[in-house]
């Protein structure tokens, strides 16, 4: 009985396979074979306390791991408490995981525990390289008692190097396996030979699938964190699109202007902004020197319907259905996102919007403003009250002085032209066009050179301003525009194209052009029997004058002019001889000829027929 009561304490107190050894060896004879059976029955028992005890620290640690995966929130924190519990409970000297990376061909160390060698920790395996790389390809368990001298797996120099360095004997390696993909492999690993058990081997494996479903877990947890971040630049990108659509369309319902817009957008887009019209001028430029217009790029532009980049230059069309109205670029800004790019596009709607708005308040102006104009030329006895109360609701006072300006620039329409003019010149001016000329009446005083040079600088091409007054009221004003047309003619009568000038500038001209000057008397007086002569007979006396005197008296240079014969010019000045007299061409005679002819050319035209 004594003995009993032992192998009962031992039970109890957990005691060692010696222990109770020794029981059975300190038994009488005649109680021997009954302690034998007790203490064999006592060691299945303490095996069977010993298993049940390990179980449930293996479904402790089970448990433990899954209630960590419930509460994830550190990846690397949840795969150290596995290799943490997979070394204490096979109670190996080591345990490790890693993780493949399939883009690379690679398997890098992520955990490792018990390590004590920095080349081990720091190892990279090419993928299907040693132990692990079979794990890998076979997604199976793997166990070796001496590694190094195991040749089922690919030894590399490098693997064998860290092992060897780390002092590992035996390694046990189990698949971290989602579906058919392996993600990487968990290892046990001791100093000495050791052959794992099944038993071990399935709580490896437990613990891989743990650590598969932690990495699972994290990786949709990023996924979803970077869904959650792209659905919030989309949204936040979208808003400020449409804040920025919503400012530049208030600016432009609130009577904002080009450079408004192109201010805005360039604060949206942190870039430089240059807008330009149809014809290539510019409209506004913000943040950016000047540039031209990059045609190839505006007319990818129309034909696609989208903003399009080239060298870092983005550029839109402004188009109204097809008919292009003109363009929008953007520089300092390499690469446009989605949102960004739809902005940019959107911009290029609300200046289409805003030009269609200019073009519609320019052409209902000018249109006023041209009546006024042409009633104000053509009528100005008609009704001068009438005429100034209509100038008052254009904002232009007549009974002030204005200076009178008629402009001319070669192929050019008087729309460019008026435009040009309106933003040289005050808004409390009045600008129409009467007889195919822009017709400006400027307040104040003006200097009709510097007016030139201003609206050519505008239109970028050569503009010949004649100018009159200052006058006061319709009829001084309708006097003095016709001044200023003669003025006009007389420059480009002369030559002078994109020069400025009053008739006071003129010099002789201008004086023979004044008001009191009885222009079509002088030249009847004296051109007119030659006048007569060629409007009777169809004849060519008045040009062959102007190709005489334009050659220097030269005949044969005359007659190169005229294509004829030398003889032909010689009879044609002997009939001038026989109507104006034998004295025609003496200096003072032959001045006032010269003064008729041109004066005739002023006046009516170079191909005008006077009689």
């Amino acid at each position: 009985m004594e003995a009993l009561w032992r192998l009962l304490e031992l039970l109890d107190r957990g005691g060692s396979a010696e222990q109770f050894a020794q029981v059975a060896t300190s038994a009488g004879p005649d109680e021997l074979a009954d302690v034998k059976r007790a203490t064999e029955a006592a060691l299945r028992i303490r095996a069977t306390l010993t298993q049940h005890r390990r179980r449930e620290a293996e479904l402790a640690a089970l448990f433990d791991t899954a209630s960590d995966l419930a509460k994830l929130r550190d990846t690397d924190g949840v795969l150290r408490a596995i290799v943490h519990r997979a070394r204490m409970l096979l109670h190996t000297d080591v345990a490790y995981l890693s993780l493949n990376d399939v883009a690379v061909g690679q398997t890098t160390m992520r955990v490792t525990e018990g390590c004590t060698s920095a080349l081990f920790q720091q190892v990279i395996l090419g993928m299907g390289e040693g132990l692990g790389g079979l794990v890998g390809q076979t997604a199976r368990p793997y166990a070796t008692v001496d590694y190094l001298r195991d040749p089922r797996f690919e030894h590399t120099a490098t693997i064998d190097a860290a092992v060897q360095d780390e002092g590992l004997v035996a390694i046990l390696g189990v698949p971290l396996q989602l579906g058919s993909r392996v993600l990487g492999v968990l290892y046990a690993a001791d100093r000495t030979p050791r052959e794992y058990t099944t038993a071990e081997v399935a709580l490896l494996g437990s613990l891989a699938d743990h650590a598969a479903i932690a990495l699972d877990a994290a990786q949709r947890m990023e996924e979803a964190r970077s869904a959650h971040e792209t659905i919030r630049q989309h949204n936040e990108a979208m808003r400020r699109a449409e804040d920025a659509h919503d400012r530049l369309s208030d600016l432009v319902l609130r009577g904002g202007g080009v450079v408004q817009v192109a201010t805005a957008l360039a604060d949206v887009l942190r870039g430089g902004i240059v807008m330009h019209d149809a014809a290539g001028g510019e409209l506004a430029r913000v943040g950016v020197e000047p540039m031209a217009q990059p045609m190839p790029l505006v007319e990818e532009s129309r034909t696609s319907g989208r903003a399009v980049a080239h060298n870092g230059i983005w550029v839109c069309a402004v188009l109204a259905g097809p008919k292009p109205l003109g363009s929008i670029t953007l520089t300092g800004h390499g690469e446009l996102g989605d949102a960004d790019r739809r902005l940019f596009e959107r911009a290029s709607v609300v200046t289409a919007l805003l030009l269609l708005l200019r073009q519609s308040v320019a052409e209902t102006e000018d249109r006023v403003r041209g009546e006024l104009v042409t009633d104000l030329l053509t009528a100005p006895d008609r009704d001068p009250a009438g005429l100034i109360a209509r100038g008052k609701r254009l904002g232009v006072d007549l009974t002030a002085p204005h200076v009178v300006a008629v402009a001319h620039a070669a192929q050019e329409s008087r729309h460019r032209l008026a435009t040009a003019a309106s933003s040289r010149v005050p808004r409390t001016s009045l600008i129409g066009t009467h007889a195919d000329r822009l017709v400006l009446l400027v307040p104040g005083t003006v200097s009709a050179s510097d007016l030139a040079r201003q609206l050519g600088d505008a239109l970028g091409r050569p503009v010949t301003v004649g100018v009159a007054g200052p006058a006061a009221g319709p009829a001084d004003l309708a006097a003095a525009h016709a001044e200023a047309e003669r003025c006009l003619r007389a420059l480009l009568q002369l030559g002078q194209i994109g020069r400025g000038a009053d008739l006071a500038g003129l010099g002789f001209v201008g004086v023979v052009l004044g008001d009191r000057a009885d222009v079509d008397g002088y030249v009847r007086r004296t051109l007119g029997p030659v006048l007569d002569y060629d409007a009777e007979r169809g004849s060519e006396l008045i040009a062959t004058l102007h190709a005489y005197f334009d050659s220097g008296g030269n005949l044969n240079r005359a007659k190169d002019v005229l294509h004829v014969h030398v003889n032909t010019v010689t009879q044609r000045l002997e009939r001038v001889t026989a109507l104006l007299g034998p004295r025609w061409r003496e200096p003072e005679p032959a001045l006032e000829v010269q003064l008729a002819l041109r004066l005739a050319r002023v006046i009516h035209g170079p191909d005008h027929p006077m009689r």
